[in-house]
């Protein structure tokens, strides 16, 4: 079978989607209160190191996933042990992207509609397009980056042209507002979004041009992390700090204010447009990911043949992991500070240390 491939600009353009993902969405960062975009760009060279040393095993091993040189590097038993908590982990934070999608598009305009049925949709675009394979993924992401950014053009130039940012909400900065600023961007803006990158040792073994995946994934990094400080700022200056620290989505409750000339009114469905297709590639690699070290650990020849079952898994999941908005933000918080920067930061910085000593010392038989 043909191996797939996926290019430099498709490479760009699937991270910077899935740095968007819910990180557009839902508010992060809320204890830097108005400093929340300050938070972003002081996590946003943490979030550069993170890549840099994912690229820096890939580069090591280039065939190989992240299951794969883990266990390269540690040892079989225990790589094949630390990997094997990546595909939990993984499947529930892709579960919690598909509730968040559920519970804005129930809150915005299908509160009607179960929330099985709109997580049953939205997964089973996921399963078709990864079916299809990776390649037919990356070129859709090709096609997506630039609807995503035209749309986020349009949502802030009408907010800015209507009038409704006031600068008084971002400032004045104290020494108090930096040190909360730092406090927040690590390791919780850090981890998320930067963090999750992880995800992307899974896809890095089919990018044809090796050498051009450090320039590419630092541009996507630097690009939406600008983008996501530039867009919470926006929502902060419109909302102040505390309604968009009480806000479930603070971007559409901005874009509802919008009352441009009694003309241009009601440019929530853009909102809810970026939300489904950054929450689309967002989940659909966190499932290539669980995938893909799924295949590795239990030699499954056939990548796609276990698309139906994470779909299931991620979709009931989704459903069952919290009984209630609020409960599901609280465990997020748990899992963002307790479990999440072990295997976005700790695990690799480990195998990056382990075998920079093995390599050094010649133990590698």
């Amino acid at each position: 079978m043909r191996k797939e491939v996926i290019s430099s600009y498709q490479l760009f353009a699937m991270i910077v989607l899935f740095e968007f993902g819910t990180a557009l969405v839902v508010p992060i960062g809320l204890e830097s209160g108005h400093a929340v975009w300050v938070s972003i760009l002081m996590a946003l060279p943490g979030g550069i190191i993170l890549y840099l040393i994912y690229n820096y095993l890939y580069l090591e091993f280039p065939t190989m996933n992240i299951s794969g040189y883990t266990q390269k590097i540690l040892g079989k038993y225990i790589g094949w042990t630390l990997s094997l908590l990546y595909i939990p982990v993984l499947l529930f934070n892709g579960s919690r992207n598909l509730r968040e999608a559920g519970d804005l598009l129930i809150a915005a305009s299908y509160d009607q509609t179960p929330v099985f049925i709109i997580n049953s949709m939205m997964v089973i675009a996921v399963m078709y397009t990864l079916y299809k394979g990776i390649e037919v993924f990356a070129r859709s992401a090709e096609i997506y980056f630039f609807v995503i950014i035209l749309m986020g053009l349009i949502c802030n130039f009408v907010v800015i042209a209507a009038g409704l940012v006031d600068l008084k909400n971002l400032f004045p900065l104290h020494s108090k507002d930096w040190k909360d600023a730092l406090a927040s961007a690590y390791p919780n803006i850090l981890i998320f979004p930067f963090g999750e990158l992880v995800c992307f040792t899974t896809i890095f073994p089919h990018f044809n041009k090796s050498h051009k995946a450090r320039r590419a994934g630092v541009m996507a990094i630097v690009l939406s992390g600008l983008l996501l400080c530039f867009t919470h700022a926006i929502e902060i200056a419109v909302l102040g700090e505390n309604i968009y620290s009480r806000s479930t989505f603070p971007i559409f409750t901005t874009i509802t204010l919008v009352n441009l000339a009694n003309f241009i009114q009601r440019l929530d469905a853009l909102v809810i447009l970026a939300l489904v297709v950054g929450v689309f590639f967002k989940m659909s690699i966190y499932c290539y990911a669980v995938m893909s070290v799924t295949a590795d650990l239990f030699k499954v020849r056939e990548i796609r043949n276990l698309t139906l079952p994470v779909g299931i898994v991620v979709l009931f999941s989704s459903i069952v992991s919290a009984e209630s908005y609020p409960v599901h933000m609280d465990e997020g918080k748990v899992f963002l500070k307790y479990i999440l920067p072990i295997l976005c930061a700790v695990i690799p910085l480990l195998l990056v240390i382990v075998h920079y000593i093995r390599k050094k010392f010649g133990l590698y038989r």
